[in-house]
């Protein structure tokens, strides 16, 4: 034989003897595709991906594989999407918004948590109550809380203390807010302003920002606990819009018409608004980007406090088998134990989801050198559930409109969301008893 035809020998009889091997190790490890909405701001994306790696690393036999999927109302339509026409491309598993938990179920495509658990009450019960209500579904538990969040107020201390107002001390409620921001609106003249005492972004999504102002007035849910009743209509929220309105219209303290959510934030950097309502989500942002001393307060009371909560759950799809249901169990218990809630809620900003992870040593320590992390776990005792009905998108698009039309002055709110109200019971009327 041949030097060369040994070495071919050699090699094909290596070859055969690697690929019981490699079938074996690709028979073993379980690939989770998980749809993950990366529209949510700040470097997430980096951070899931180390995440996924950690985990692989620590379970060899379990890939969780990120797929980006855009904004939150995005993935869940891509997901709803993929999962109808099956095949390989289909998700396993997704972060998705809580609030649309009727629409996952109405589909039929859900696994719940809480089955998956096998009854593990003590692990469910770990997480803050006010993140699981919007969990919580025929009586079962169906998605885990991951990245959640409730909107606060940031302030610049430096504008504060140029108009004679305590730099460390947050408007109380919506009077003193309206005359904070009275005070921190500065003008070129008549017609120009250079900055603005407060904004309240309204593009999107204006439902989220404008349900803490609900709360706020007295109305703390705005759907039924089962999905199938809005209050789009009730006197509270409509006096919460018409303060939302003044605002801007009479008050002339906040831009009139839409303010853009994403460009909120710059306008704070660059002095362009003193004041701000945007998500906890945006504190790690904000902490970087800041070229001044800035505080972060809890919603201003009204007849109460009170903010949404709002943000992404862990979903877990019936096109999944035991072995993958298992990993897939195995992967969320690892990202919510107390060290990695921890780990992300100082990475993002957004709140650690449970008591355990606050008690952990790293969150003790970043919350020392940074009180400002732990005012939205403060106001979840004030936090009702975020807007959640069947067919959440169609209903909150409804609710947005309306929204909109009274921002921009096209109807009265009162006009707006009557309208609104009806447009919803027509909507939802198929899925009462």
């Amino acid at each position: 034989m041949q030097r060369r035809d040994f070495l071919k020998l050699s090699a094909a009889t290596a070859l055969t003897a690697a690929l019981p091997l490699q079938r074996a190790h690709a028979a073993e490890l379980i690939e989770l595709p998980m749809y993950y909405p990366v529209a949510v701001g700040g470097p997430i994306a980096k951070i899931m991906d180390g995440y996924a790696a950690a985990f692989h690393r620590a379970n060899p036999d379990v890939r969780i594989r990120p797929i980006y999927t855009g904004s939150y109302q995005d993935t869940t339509i891509k997901a709803l999407t993929a999962l109808r026409g099956g095949g390989s491309s289909a998700p396993k598993m997704a972060v998705a918004l809580a609030v649309d938990i009727f629409t996952y179920l109405d589909q039929g495509v859900l696994v719940a948590v809480e089955e998956l658990a096998k009854g593990d009450k003590a692990w469910l019960n770990s997480f803050y109550p006010a993140f699981l209500t919007n969990s919580r579904a025929n009586g079962k538990i169906w998605s885990a809380p991951f990245q959640r969040s409730t909107p606060v107020l940031y302030w610049n201390k430096a504008a504060f203390k140029a108009v004679g107002l305590d730099p460390e001390r947050a408007p109380a409620d919506w009077a003193e807010m309206q005359d904070y921001a009275r005070r921190l609106t500065r003008r070129h003249n008549a017609k120009s302003v250079t900055e603005w005492g407060i904004q309240i972004p309204s593009s999107g999504f204006p439902y989220w920002l404008f349900q803490g102002l609900a709360i706020e007035n007295g109305q703390a849910r705005l759907a039924s606990v089962d999905g199938t009743h809005t209050y789009f209509d009730t006197p509270e929220t409509i006096g919460a819009l018409e303060y939302m309105v003044d605002l801007g219209r009479k008050s002339k303290v906040m831009p009139s018409g839409i303010i853009n959510w994403g460009t909120t934030p710059q306008d704070f950097f660059q002095n362009r608004c003193a004041m701000m309502w945007t998500t906890t989500g945006n504190l790690t942002n904000v902490r970087k980007h800041a070229p001044f001393p800035f505080g972060v307060g809890m919603l201003p009371k009204h007849k109460r406090y009170g903010a949404p909560t709002g943000g992404g759950n862990l979903y877990v799809f019936n096109n999944t088998t035991d072995a993958e249901r298992a990993a897939a169990l195995r992967f969320i218990r690892w990202v919510t134990s107390p060290e990695m809630a921890a780990d992300w809620s100082m990475q993002t900003g957004y709140i650690a989801t449970s008591p355990a992870a606050w008690d952990t040593d790293a969150l003790k320590q970043y919350v020392a050198g940074f009180p400002q992390a732990v005012v939205a776990r403060n106001q979840l005792q004030y936090a009702e559930p975020e807007l959640s009905t069947h067919q959440n998108q169609r209903v909150t698009k409804v609710f947005n409109d309306a929204l909109e039309a009274a921002l921009t002055g096209q109807k009265a709110p009162a006009v707006a969301l009557h309208e609104a109200q009806s447009r919803a019971n027509a909507i939802l009327r198929r899925y009462r008893a």
